[in-house]
């Protein structure tokens, strides 16, 4: 997606990767994606997107929160949150654990908390 880091990229394609519908459907949010604005913390970063009208979404609202990074020059790696809300994808978080977050990160690898993964039931999520 134009706007997004490499890092933050390989992030929100790690967190909407696999099979299962809800992901699937995703993936098609974020084609149909923009990035609105970018806001950097200090200790990491908020990504924040609209999507294109019509494009078709999932059920409620909900976190994908298992995708971590261990990332050159931080001494405990990074952690992303896809935030899911009404149905389309609308804010990627990627943080720190304390550590100052630079303004360019290019050394970095990304991968799951869990393997397998444990997805959220949006059917029991409350957002």
């Amino acid at each position: 997606m134009e706007g997004l880091s490499p890092l933050e990229q390989a992030a929100l394609d790690k967190l909407i990767a696999g099979d299962h519908p809800v992901l699937q459907t995703l993936r098609h949010l974020a084609s149909r994606a923009s990035l609105r604005a970018k806001e950097y913390t200090g200790v990491g970063v908020f990504c924040s997107f609209d999507v294109l009208p019509g494009t078709p979404t999932v059920a409620g609202g909900f976190e994908l929160e298992d995708v971590t990074a261990e990332v050159a020059g931080f001494n405990h790696g990074a952690g992303f949150i896809l935030f899911v809300r009404e149905g389309v994808i609308e804010l990627l978080e990627g943080f720190s654990y304390d550590e100052p977050w630079p303004d360019e990160i290019r050394d970095f690898e990304i991968a799951y908390v869990h393997e397998p993964r444990l997805l959220p039931d949006p059917r029991t999520s409350g957002n």
